[in-house]
């Protein structure tokens, strides 16, 4: 790219090691205006210091945005009503984040009259494409400046010391000590890479997990909760009524406590690689559970099943980056239509780590039976009779064979 081509760049900044540099070398290198853009998606973290450094860099417009309702609401709640979990085991935490952060990126462009976003994401990982995808999808001219692509900095020490070179200040972690893994977090998850991690075999020390406890030191004493479904999202815990933010960040306090959601898993990346990461998602692993369970009662059988067929496609999706896609949206619709009767309430019991179903209910949308579905006489609800033409019919094809393979 033509670096005279670039006026005024907005930068995703959080204010740590890489995106301050970012912010140097941008000023550096292009001669831009820079302007941040520093998102609370709940990652728990004091906001205020990004401002102030941005500052003292000469940032003189800086954005730092609460976003955590739109993200658990417009974000996460669409993904859980598909129940997509990816490769089986990951509930896409990151991933997820990524198309909103693109969102808010492309709009501040347009306040601000900027041609350029920028990030800091890695080139051997799946967040520049989804950064960039989510971008170009809505805005096609947009310029994206990925330094990670460009520069030589490609060590933390390279970046430590043009960090000191040009006066940047580095902060360390409150205690004294920085972690020494790759960390992303935001109210659907937390996950770690990097360091010990970088060899399969070695399980994570007790000391990396930040969101929960162990299984092993969880309560002896289940915990028990109910949650109520409107149209597929959680509007209520235990009877109390809470916004879509509130509700994944009491699931994930209550999760934490009884040593649920995480996860160590090898993936396949978009750009072709496996990678090692651990996730805690406390709240979402109980959302899974819980979505599942209140769909078993009140979906139909086939819709309930071409769901499952159609998942994997869409966490696919998720995952990659295609998250303002026509094929995503087109799924969504479909999904959403099915979410309309996804009504009542799922109690669960939550027990050193375990997620345990211990009852569903819906007094409007409920498909189950019991006159139908009972061991015991049903005055004539089903005729048992009816079932030998049933299986004859569906025996036919395969009699068929059978006779000729004899």
């Amino acid at each position: 790219m033509a670096q005279s081509a670039v006026k005024k760049v907005v930068l995703a900044y959080s204010g740590g090691l890489d995106t301050s540099v970012i912010l140097k070398w941008l000023q550096e290198e292009y001669g831009c205006e820079v302007v941040t853009f520093t998102a609370d998606i709940g990652q728990g973290e004091e906001l205020e210091p990004a401002r102030a450094k941005a500052q003292a860099a000469g940032v003189k417009e800086i954005y730092i945005d609460d976003l955590r309702e739109e993200f658990v609401r417009d974000f996460v709640f669409p993904m859980f009503r598909a129940n997509a979990i990816y490769e089986g085991e990951y509930l896409l935490g990151t991933s997820i984040a990524r198309p909103l952060i693109a969102k808010r990126l492309i709009e501040i462009a347009a306040e601000t009259g900027a041609d350029a976003i920028s990030h800091g994401a890695t080139g051997k990982g799946n967040d520049q494409v989804r950064f960039e995808l989510g971008a170009y999808a809505l805005n096609p001219e947009i310029k994206i400046i990925a330094p990670w692509r460009e520069w030589d900095l490609l060590s933390r020490e390279k970046l430590m010391a043009y960090a000191e070179k040009h006066g940047i200040a580095v902060e360390m972690k409150r205690d004294g000590t920085k972690s020494p893994y790759s960390m992303d977090a935001n109210l659907l998850h937390i996950s770690y890479e990097g360091y010990d991690l970088e060899d399969p075999w070695v399980e994570p020390g007790e000391d990396m997990w930040r969101w929960s406890v162990s299984p092993e030191q969880a309560p002896d004493t289940p915990r028990t909760l109910e949650l109520t479904y409107e149209k597929g999202d959680i509007v209520a815990i235990d009877g109390k009524a809470m916004s879509p933010a509130e509700v994944l960040a009491e699931l994930n306090r209550i999760g934490g406590e009884n040593g649920i959601g995480r996860a160590d898993i090898v993936e396949n990346r978009y750009v072709g690689m496996k990678s090692r990461g651990c996730y805690e998602t406390p709240g979402g692993t109980i959302m899974l559970k819980a979505h599942r369970a209140i769909e078993s009662l009140t979906l139909d059988r086939e819709a309930a099943h071409l769901k499952d067929e159609l998942m994997p496609r869409y966490a696919s999706l998720i995952y990659n980056g295609y998250w303002f896609s026509p094929e995503r949206e087109m799924l969504q619709a479909a999904i959403d239509k099915t979410q309309t009767v996804v009504n009542g309430v799922v109690r669960l019991k939550l027990y050193k780590g375990n997620v345990m179903v211990a009852g569903r209910k819906s007094e409007t949308n409920s498909l189950f039976d019991s006159s139908i579905a009972t061991f015991e006489e049903d005055a004539g609800a089903y005729d048992q009779k009816d079932a030998t033409g049933f299986i004859r019919l569906n025996a036919l094809r395969l009699r068929v064979q059978g006779r000729m393979k004899q």
